[in-house]
C-alpha cells in the first residue's frame, strides 16, 4: 500500500512538472521543471528497487543533461531569456498537439501490430545484472553503441550552440 501511495505521489510530480515544463514561457523555469521530472523518474526506479538505474538517472540525466541545457540556455540572448522576443502562437500549439497525437497513434499501432504487449510475461522480474550487462555490453541487443551515438550527438549540439553564440557576438561588433 505504501508503494502505491509513493508511486501516485511521484506520478503526480512527474506529470505536473512535465506540463509546467512545456507550458512555461521562462526557459530557466522550464529547465528546473525538467529537473523535477528527471528526479521523479529516478524516484520510480528506486521504488522498484532498481538502484543502479536510479543512480544512473540522477547522475547522467538529472545532473549531466540538465547542466548541458543550462549551458545552452546561457548561450541564448537575454531578450529570449526574459521572454520578450518570442511568444508561442496558438496555431503552433495546435499543430504540435496534432503532431504529438499522430505520433502516439503511430507508436500504438506499431506496438499492437507487433504484439509487444503479449510478448512480455506479466510477473517476470529481470535481474539487475542482466540489465547492467545489456546497457554496457556491445553484443546483440546491448546498448553501449547507442549511448556512444547519443554522446556524440550531445557534443555536436554543444559545439553548434557555441558556434551560434560566437556568430552572434561577431555580428554585434
Amino acid at each position: 500500500m505504501g508503494n502505491m501511495i509513493m508511486f501516485c505521489i511521484l506520478a503526480v510530480v512527474i506529470i505536473g512538472s512535465a506540463l509546467l515544463c512545456v507550458t512555461t514561457t521562462r526557459i530557466m523555469r522550464a529547465a528546473t521543471f525538467m529537473l523535477f521530472v528527471l528526479f521523479g523518474v529516478a524516484g520510480i526506479y528506486f521504488l522498484l528497487d532498481y538502484t543502479f538505474l536510479g543512480a544512473a538517472q540522477i547522475s547522467v540525466y538529472a545532473g549531466g543533461v540538465t547542466m548541458i541545457y543550462v549551458f545552452a540556455i546561457q548561450l541564448v540572448s537575454k531578450r529570449t531569456l526574459q521572454g520578450l522576443e518570442e511568444r508561442v502562437k496558438s496555431s503552433k500549439m495546435i499543430g504540435g498537439g496534432l503532431a504529438a497525437l499522430a505520433g502516439l497513434v503511430v507508436v500504438s499501432l506499431i506496438l499492437l501490430k507487433t504484439g509487444f504487449y503479449t510478448m512480455v510475461p506479466a510477473n517476470v522480474e529481470v535481474p539487475m545484472k542482466e540489465i547492467g550487462t545489456a546497457l554496457v555490453g556491445a553484443g546483440k541487443y546491448q546498448y553501449v553503441l547507442a549511448f556512444e551515438f547519443i554522446s556524440l550527438f550531445l557534443l555536436a549540439c554543444i559545439i553548434g550552440g557555441l558556434v551560434v553564440a560566437r556568430k552572434e557576438k561577431e555580428d554585434k561588433q
